[in-house]
């Protein structure tokens, strides 16, 4: 029967799970069909545009030739009119003369007729009838002003759509993570000379598989990336995974998208706990900062809180290998326990986070705890805490501490901490965060769940989780575990 059930349990949670990957489908195919239909109108204006903006154009080339052509014609009739109106002058002018001549031939006297002729010869010597031309300045012919658009007209004819970059695919076997860092690789599946450039757009997600329509964030654009490889750094992985994507463009029209890629974005995320936390702390989320006025109109909202979240879980997100405390039951550290812990616990594996503080900053202690830290406690001073403490009055000290004893650390204080945490191998150590320089290292067998914790008195903290373990602190940690009898190790105190 129980085994029945079991299996039964196994097949209800195969369908829901299938039916959500359904669901996820059926609306990632809705969206879809939105875009298409979105795309295909957007499309058709530009297609619109273009072609208005061709016919523009083309009207104003028209009106251009034939403003051109009507010029001509004005030139060529206004010199026609010119030269018949100089024909015109010098035809009245040859009448008249003929008409004299004419006459002068019925003249009887010698000496008259002599004296006429001579003047009609002069007459016509100089008669615009014989200096005018008489062929047309210009022709009628309009040839030098015809167009043969047939090469035009075939060009036009072959217009088609632009040849679109087709969609690149991504190399995941190249692709890496690490130190909060993705380098995406990528190639084109045949060569094309026309790529001008890739557009890389990323998104962070908690579901390993196909991008989802809802619920999701939205994607991060990188543009003008001119190689096939290309680097995000500088990220927060506060998510599970990192959906990834490509396109190609070339001069005028960007390709289709990659298949996306999801990557593990694997880190350790934890929020500061304001409901635990000494009532001279000011918490928020990944900051805390000493407050003098000792919490003052915040006991009475902090105590509803603390009866409205009695016996429910955290509603914060978890890392990969940690889950969410219970905040019921836990009383605010108080005293001279100036102490606010992390959220999530470290159950297994290996953690890393950073912490700065504040240049006025007093004192203050970082480390980890178990969940049996008492009100009063400070870390570093019970068998159940371990942390570096760094006090800057009068003078500066910098020491480890576990179970009430201390050992001094004579080296610089780092402008941030770094803080590694592996579980599994029993180590905890501290590192320079810009240098990676090893500080310290605690090494005991861990049996309790770790809460990160930290101390504060006169100045502010502010903590970077969401990071992977960087590559140096990796190699330094097998460095150092090729070593026995580390000098750096309090296991002679622990």
């Amino acid at each position: 029967m129980d085994e029945q059930r079991e299996t039964l349990q196994r097949i209800v949670s195969t369908l829901a799970n299938k039916n959500d990957e359904i669901h996820n489908f059926i609306d990632m195919l809705n969206h879809t069909i939105k875009n298409v239909q979105v795309s295909s109108s957007n499309a058709i204006s530009e297609l619109d545009e273009e072609f208005d903006g061709l016919y523009s154009i083309l009207d104003e080339m028209k009106g251009s030739m034939a403003s051109t052509i009507q010029q001509e014609e004005a030139r060529k009739i206004q010199a026609l009119k010119d030269q018949l109106n100089q024909c015109s002058t010098a035809l009245e002018s040859s009448e008249e003369l003929l008409e004299l001549a004419a006459q002068s031939l019925d003249i009887k006297d010698p000496v008259e007729f002599l004296k006429a002729a001579t003047q009609i010869k002069d007459r016509v010597t100089m008669a615009s009838a014989f200096r005018i031309s008489l062929k047309p300045k210009v022709s009628d012919s309009m040839t030098h002003l015809m167009v043969d658009f047939a090469l035009e007209r075939r060009m036009l004819q072959a217009v088609k759509f632009l040849p679109v970059p087709k969609a690149p695919e991504i190399d995941l076997a190249a692709c890496l993570v690490a130190d909060n860092c993705i380098t995406v690789s990528w190639r084109m599946p045949e060569e094309d000379s026309r790529i001008d450039h890739f557009v890389l757009e990323y998104r962070k997600t908690n579901f390993d598989g196909l991008p989802r329509v809802k619920d999701e964030q939205r994607w991060e654009l990188v543009d003008y990336i001119k190689a096939t490889e290309y680097t995000l750094s500088g990220l927060k992985f506060d998510t599970k995974y990192m959906n990834i994507r490509v396109q190609a463009c070339n001069k005028a029209v960007a390709g289709e998208y990659s298949d996306p890629v999801t990557l593990e974005t694997k880190a350790f995320v934890f929020s500061l706990d304001s409901t635990s936390s000494h009532l001279n702390l000011k918490v928020e989320d990944t900051y805390v900062e000493w407050d003098p006025t000792g919490g003052k109109g915040q006991e009475k909202i902090k105590g509803k809180e603390n009866k409205s979240r009695s016996g429910a879980p955290s509603p914060k997100r978890t890392s990969i290998s940690t889950r969410s405390l219970p905040r019921a039951g836990r009383d605010h550290f108080t005293g001279e326990s100036y102490t606010v812990l992390g959220d999530t616990a470290v159950e297994s594996g290996q953690h890393y986070w950073e912490v700065r503080a504040q240049k006025d900053c007093k004192s203050y202690s970082v480390g980890v705890t178990y969940r049996n830290l008492g009100k009063f406690d400070q870390l570093g001073k019970t068998n159940s805490s371990w942390c570096i403490h760094v006090n800057n009055w009068l003078q500066t000290t910098f020491s480890a501490k576990h179970n009430n004893k201390t050992k001094t650390l004579d080296i610089p204080v780092p402008d941030r901490i770094g803080v590694y945490c592996d579980f599994d191998g029993g180590q905890l150590a501290f590192y320079n965060a810009n240098s990676k320089k090893l500080l310290h290292t605690f090494r005991t067998k861990f049996t309790q769940p770790l809460l990160p914790g930290f101390m504060i008195w006169c100045g502010g903290l502010t903590v970077s989780t969401g990071l992977q373990v960087p590559s140096a602190v990796k190699m330094l940690q097998k460095s150092e575990n090729g070593l026995s009898g580390s000098t750096s190790s309090l296991n002679n105190i622990a």
